[in-house]
């Protein structure tokens, strides 16, 4: 590894940890959330938070978008919202100069072109709005009246969700689950969080985060993410867990052949990879290892797998059954395994 690939490795760990620190001046626990958030900013991908009203998701992506110098935008999605209201729409503007000219069309640009975009509540809207989003997160662009137009880098993508099962939700299709990096369980704070929490949330207003990190260096960080290697073995652990939640495989596990209907796909094994190399970047370190896959397995894999009706109704989460493909999938094939003794003995 070269010096100068050394110096902007640290330089991107540096980022990462300043970033971390300037969340946590409001941000209290939930640091498993913070750093899948994290990854999907280093990664280049968009983050879907689920968890119950008044865990501090939009406080987080609010404060995420306050530390970085970046423009952020917010759009709380409702029943009634359309899909206009999240790309824009051409509009007929006239003034008096232009009137002896006749009217014209002008673009309207909606909040989906900002760079950080909040998108609220995404499941309390209907799946036709919800949808106005795809070209957006899969091409970086969207269509108005025809015309194409660019988003402007980094554009990266925060959606929060109730769960499924609350009143006045809808389910999210799966061609958008399919766009999000990785999906994050925001879990309940203990108590020593929740007492903290009470403690600064029942006194004066905190202090704005401070920004720490320009688009500059979320660009460089980005472009750094992907020049971390990743060994032809590690390589084949991720395709290995993906082709194992294949339900009609060969190799997928019991509970995956009853339980699902639809495994994690081709994207799924790019975020496995994508996810990983975040991770160690995030850690400072130039190589993707097999933990890293393993540790970055549930968010990036949870949303991509489709129940069967026998899984739902017999309440198997997908978490569960990613727990299983751990269990089940190697990080070594066994033919490998066989190998290695006769190799060692052939060296000595």
């Amino acid at each position: 590894m070269s010096s100068e690939f050394e110096m902007r490795l640290q330089q991107a760990k540096g980022a990462v940890v300043r970033l971390r620190e300037a969340i946590a001046h409001v941000i209290v626990g939930q640091t498993d959330v913070v750093d899948q958030v994290m990854w999907g900013l280093a990664a280049g991908g968009h983050v879907l938070l689920e968890g119950a009203p008044g865990l501090g998701k939009t406080l987080l992506v609010r404060t995420l978008a306050q530390c970085l110098d970046l423009r952020f935008s917010r759009i709380q999605f409702t029943p009634d919202l359309m899909p206009s209201d999240v790309v824009g729409t051409n509009v007929l503007v006239m003034d008096a100069a232009q009137r002896a000219a006749g009217s014209m069309f002008q673009v309207q640009k909606g909040p989906i072109f900002g760079q950080v975009v909040l998108a609220d509540e995404i499941n309390r809207a209907t799946p036709k709005t919800q949808s106005a989003l795809l070209e957006a997160m899969a091409e970086h662009a969207v269509t108005i009246a025809g015309q194409r137009h660019v988003l402007e880098e980094p554009f990266f993508v925060l959606a929060t969700e109730n769960p499924i099962e609350m009143e006045g939700t809808y389910p999210l299709p799966e061609a958008q689950l399919d766009r999000f990096l990785l999906k994050v369980v925001v879990p309940n704070p203990s108590e020593d969080d929740l007492c903290e929490v009470l403690a600064r949330t029942t006194g004066r207003a905190p202090t704005a985060p401070p920004r720490v990190i320009d688009r500059e260096a979320v660009l460089a960080l980005r472009e750094m993410c992907r020049d971390v290697a990743v060994a032809e073995p590690v390589l084949r652990y991720a395709a290995r867990l993906v082709r194992a939640s294949d339900p009609t495989a060969g190799e997928a596990p019991e509970l995956v052949k009853r339980a699902v209907r639809y495994g994690a796909g081709v994207r799924g094994a790019q975020s496995l990879v994508l996810a990983g190399k975040a991770v160690a970047l995030c850690e400072g370190r130039a190589n993707v290892s097999f933990d890293d896959l393993r540790r970055v397995a549930k968010p990036a894999l949870r949303h991509r797998l489709i129940r069967s009706f026998e899984g739902e109704a017999d309440g198997t989460t997908t978490d569960t059954l990613v727990d299983a493909l751990l269990a089940a999938v190697p990080t070594r094939p066994a033919a490998v395994e066989a190998e290695r003794p006769r190799a060692e003995a052939h060296r000595a």
